[in-house]
């Protein structure tokens, strides 16, 4: 039988305090399941995608190795491809929010053996103008500590880095006036916090029910905090989101398909936990079951 072909795309910087035992542990059980690797190291920003894009179309399967931003990467190179091959994903980076909302194991051979077991599940993706991502695209408050920290503060800390650059932004927490169009509502006001997601966890600081969020139905959780007026309604907020209450009056909680944006200020991104700049205009639009991962 002919060999299938694996192409490992590997982040050296993620999660580079981990030992590399588990990883070769990983490439050991894809090669006995009978696939013929290459591994291709990434050595800047934005190899990944390109490496994916211009390789991918000749492998039976691809895999990411790294963090959420590397898996990001991977995605928007395989999504240009009219057939992109199955994806797999070895999670290394800090907070890995996508590989939890799948249960992928954080254990390299762990998640190799789940990908040697040849079960793939369809996945939606996202576009945001034209960039696509594969779980959050989110704006405004504790948007900026995704990105914003450092890559040897996440390896040493893992989550707790990414509460800490939180922690930073509270000192300048503010709302952002948006116009929003989504399903046919239209929403007009200023909010704290916002983001359209396909996943379960939301930069490692605020969880979704999984029972509520399904990952191939061409739709999007989209989930809004309104800058509160007084004192209550922060209250009412915090103890809203606490409680993952979102539904409760004060928080705005939806599935939509497509999402219209528009401002008139500078507007942080962040697209699976990577920098996107501000726009006066954003569309965001969930195509539905664009990609085949092996779980």
């Amino acid at each position: 039988m002919k060999p299938r072909k694996l192409l490992m795309i590997v982040n050296p910087r993620a999660g580079k305090s981990k030992s590399h035992g588990p990883l070769f542990a990983a490439a050991a059980a894809l090669s006995q399941a009978g696939y013929l690797l290459s591994i291709h190291v990434t050595s800047a920003p934005g190899d990944a995608a390109e490496t994916a894009r211009r390789e991918g179309g000749r492998y039976d399967l691809v895999v990411a190795v790294g963090g959420d931003g590397t898996l990001n990467e991977v995605v928007s190179g395989l999504v240009q491809l009219r057939r992109p091959p199955l994806l797999g994903y070895l999670p290394q980076g800090s907070t890995n929010d996508f590989a939890a909302s799948l249960r992928i194991s954080g254990d390299p051979a762990e998640a190799a053996a789940a990908i040697a077991r040849n079960v793939p599940r369809l996945l939606d993706v996202g576009f945001w103008n034209r960039r696509s991502f594969l779980y959050v695209a989110s704006f405004g408050a504790f948007t900026r500590s995704s990105y914003a920290a450092p890559q040897n503060a996440k390896n040493a800390l893992g989550h707790f880095a990414y509460i800490l650059e939180g922690m930073k932004d509270l000192s300048t927490l503010r709302p952002y006036h948006v116009r929003l169009t989504a399903g046919g509502e239209v929403l007009d006001g200023e909010y704290l916090f916002g983001a359209v997601c396909n996943s379960t966890s939301i930069g490692g600081l605020m969880k979704l029910n999984p029972e509520r969020v399904v990952l191939d139905d061409g739709l999007f959780e989209m989930l809004l905090i309104p800058s509160p007026k007084t004192a209550a309604d922060l209250q009412s907020l915090v103890h809203a989101l606490l409680n993952q209450q979102y539904d409760s009056q004060g928080l705005v909680f939806r599935h939509v398909s497509s999402i219209h944006f528009e401002t008139e200020e500078e507007l942080p991104w962040s697209l699976d936990g990577e920098y996107a700049p501000s726009a006066p205009a954003v569309d965001i639009e969930n195509r539905r079951q664009a990609l085949a991962m092996l779980l």
